[in-house]
């Protein structure tokens, strides 16, 4: 098998990215899969209706665990190599999920498959060594597309799939896919070089050292989870707003939206050429001022489609001209340590994402849409208060085209 330089030569980088884009997007959506199917779950265990809430539940706390103990070893082992060995471990998961006689085996098989869906972790790293300084936001641009996509796509197809097919269906097309994505991985994907020669135990504890040591690296992780908080908070409380009157929609309207909010995952190529040009923190500056935008358009289409349709697209496209950009920063923070690195920011991204779900639905429930749309603009302010804290020249330094790039793309700390 062709090493990483070798196929740079021979190959398009274009190409590779695209390889890379589906992935991210094909392996998350593997978490996602199970959100619409709870209703039609709960009818196969009709004795386990209490616990269906715990299939989601298990899903994300899987992701979150083989976020920490896999996702680090991409610095220690061949990319190509853990992506294929988790691929095989999604496949036995969906598997089992697909066969489960009980309710208890389909959670322990969602815990599975939240596990090694972590395989998506795998690919902006990738994507970042692969590519030179100067097209790295362009290509992790590329790769979180393809990442983007899959999560807001995942509930449509899985929607679909379940209404003609049922529940267990959706878990066999999954492996099908991933079966291909196995194919494409053997086919296409070159070997990486390791930049670590750690242990796994020091390899698990540098984590920390990584997160206190590199500022940029938490102020780039507490912006990213304050604006997927305020993304997921939107799609959280979405489906609960058309049932109502005047719209009176049904759960599979609300995925459809999913499709709208496509446009901004394709948005993700174009976002890293502009932080390429204009440097990240302008990037990231103009991103969070979309995402406030677009809950100030939601608080005034509380009854209009056209005015949700808008706000979406502006959501989206703001949520990934920020991801792009800042991950491309801390991607050159630690060269030897992408892998290490993405993992402290990811885990904190999409915990921002759980509280963002959380805080959606309490405020539904206590304060109506009103209430949603300024706890999204809190968050977006969160956000701004991480990017910009510090001092007014911090500030300053966002408005010159450009003034910053070095020292964002630097490995200042």
């Amino acid at each position: 098998m062709s090493t990483l330089e070798s196929f740079s030569s021979n190959r398009s980088l274009r190409f590779l990215l695209r390889i890379l884009a589906i992935i991210a997007g094909v392996a998350i959506a593997n978490i996602y899969y199970n959100q619409p199917l709870l209703n039609n779950i709960s009818h196969t265990f009709p004795h386990g209706a209490a616990w269906i809430g715990a299939i989601p539940t298990a899903t994300q706390i899987g992701f979150a665990a083989g976020m920490l103990l896999l996702a680090p070893l991409g610095d220690r082992l061949d990319r190509r190599q853990i992506i294929l060995w988790q691929i095989a471990g999604i496949c036995a998961a969906l598997l089992a999920a697909a066969t489960a006689p009980t309710l208890l085996v389909l959670i322990f098989a969602s815990l599975a498959i939240g596990v090694f869906a972590t395989v998506a972790q795998q690919a902006g790293p990738f994507a970042a060594e692969l590519a030179p300084t100067e097209q790295r936001g362009h290509a992790v641009g590329t790769v979180m597309s393809g990442l983007l996509l899959g999560i807001l796509l995942a509930r449509t197809a899985s929607g679909f799939v379940a209404e003609h097919f049922g529940w267990r269906i959706v878990f066999v097309a999954a492996i099908v896919s991933m079966l291909v994505l196995a194919i494409m991985v053997i086919r296409y994907l070159p070997s990486s070089k390791p930049a670590s020669t750690l242990s796994y135990g020091k390899l698990i504890g540098s984590l920390w050292n990584l997160t206190v040591e590199l500022r940029g690296l938490r102020e780039a992780a507490l912006t990213g989870a304050a604006l997927f908080a305020a993304f997921s908070l939107f799609w959280s409380v979405l489906s609960l707003l058309l049932a109502r009157t005047p719209f009176n929609l049904g759960p599979q309207a609300a995925g459809l939206f999913g499709i709208v909010g496509a446009a901004g995952a394709l948005t993700a190529p174009w976002a890293g050429k502009f932080a390429d040009r204009r440097g990240p923190r302008t990037a990231i500056s103009f991103a969070i001022g979309l995402v406030a935008l677009s809950f100030v358009v939601f608080s005034l289409s509380g009854s209009s489609l056209v005015g949700l349709v808008a706000g979406v697209i502006v959501l989206d496209i703001g949520l990934q001209v920020a991801q792009t950009p800042n991950q491309s920063r801390i991607f050159a923070l630690r060269p030897e340590a992408r892998a290490r690195v993405n993992t402290i920011y990811m885990v904190c991204y999409f915990a921002g994402g759980a509280v963002g779900s959380a805080a959606g639905i309490v405020a539904w429930q206590t304060c109506g849409w009103i209430g949603v749309c300024i706890t999204g603009m809190m968050f977006s302010a969160i956000a701004a208060g991480s990017h910009f804290r510090g001092s007014w020249p911090a500030l300053l330094s966002a408005l010159p085209v450009g003034k910053n790039r070095a020292e964002d793309q630097g490995p200042s700390q």
